[in-house]
């Protein structure tokens, strides 16, 4: 497909649950993106991987955390829609997920959003060691 980056099928997106890259944004920052299925057409949709709350990736390196066809955000729970991308509680209650544009063609996934560029399959490299996992907010040091 013309002008579009296949990343994944919509079998294998279905089969494995969630698909991230990393994507450049019209100003040159990277960003991450998750693809994940979805029951209304085309079957899957795409999300920045971020949280609206506090920035907490949803997919930390094992995959989008999903139930019941929503997405839940590892450090305080608060769940989206996969399909809307909205949030109805928790803490990240009343808002929704910015959307990147996709297109499905005969079972393939391709990223076609105009203000994103696809960088590599999987995270944003990682540079200082930190895996953006859910931090504690207990007291106790280890």
């Amino acid at each position: 497909m013309l002008g579009a980056t296949e990343l994944t099928t919509v079998a294998q997106l279905h089969e494995q649950r969630s698909y991230t890259c990393t994507v450049r944004d019209n100003y040159g920052e990277r960003d991450e993106v998750i693809v994940v299925p979805c029951d209304e057409s085309p079957g899957v949709r795409a999300w920045i991987n971020r949280c609206t709350h506090e920035a907490q990736r949803f997919d930390t390196g094992r995959g989008v955390p999903m139930r019941d066809g929503q997405l839940i955000c590892p450090k305080h729970g608060s769940l989206f829609d996969a399909c809307s991308g909205a949030c109805d509680n928790g803490e990240a209650a009343g808002t929704t997920l910015p959307e990147v544009d996709l297109v499905v063609e005969d079972g393939t996934v391709f990223l076609r959003d105009d203000d994103y560029t696809f960088v590599h399959e999987g995270k944003i490299d990682d540079e200082d060691g930190d895996d953006d996992g859910p931090s504690s907010t207990s007291h106790i040091g280890f």
